[in-house]
């Protein structure tokens, strides 16, 4: 039900959804600290709000796969020309079949509440990281306001983000360790670390 929302809701995602404060984004992707010339997985890119601020860290040499259940919204992502060696993926992070251990980190930007199987989709992320990669989840508005603004809307009401407990325990359920989670007023980062 819900990729039919997305798919329905890409051509004015933009416009009326997307987060608009680039500062915002600025921030919370330096705060990723991610090292240049990293491979990178950004599951749920929808209309690749995050890409230009993921391609800045990463540079040139960095590889970067886009990854959504949606087509319609990866396809707005697609036809922004941001860089040609990225690879598009229509495909749903519970099932990606992409080789294991090939990411050095993935990123969960306002998508990780449209998981289906929660816990599911982490054993996958975890499948995808290599050694000591990280996962980062995170949300340009706190967690609280997410939860209230899905509540709003039929198709997404249950998705939510879980409190922090029931977040750790996910997390260390599917084999992460080093498990930060900040929640702020206007923000949510929440990041892990694979161990093999």
């Amino acid at each position: 039900m819900s990729r039919e929302f997305f798919n329905s809701s890409a051509s004015t995602w933009d416009e009326k959804v997307a987060e608009k404060d680039t500062a915002k984004l600025e921030a919370m992707v330096a705060r990723m600290d991610i090292e240049s010339g990293s491979t990178i997985l950004d599951v749920g890119t929808g209309t690749g709000v995050l890409v230009p601020f993921i391609l800045r860290e990463i540079g040139r040499k960095g590889q970067l796969v886009c990854l959504d259940y949606a087509e319609e919204m990866l396809n707005k992502a697609e036809v922004k020309g941001f860089r040609v060696d990225i690879r598009y993926i229509c495909a749903d992070i519970e099932d990606s079949r992409l080789p294991g251990d090939s990411f050095d980190y993935v990123v969960c930007y306002s998508s990780f509440p449209h998981f289906e199987h929660k816990s599911r989709a982490l054993g996958e992320i975890h499948r995808l990281l290599r050694s000591e990669g990280r996962l980062f989840i995170c949300h340009t508005s706190s967690r609280q306001a997410i939860n209230d603004i899905h509540g709003q809307i039929p198709e997404v009401r249950s998705h939510l983000i879980p409190e922090e407990d029931e977040m750790r325990k996910l997390l260390s359920a599917a084999g992460f360790r080093e498990i930060s989670i900040f929640e702020g007023k206007d923000s949510y980062f929440a990041s892990a670390v694979k161990f093999s």
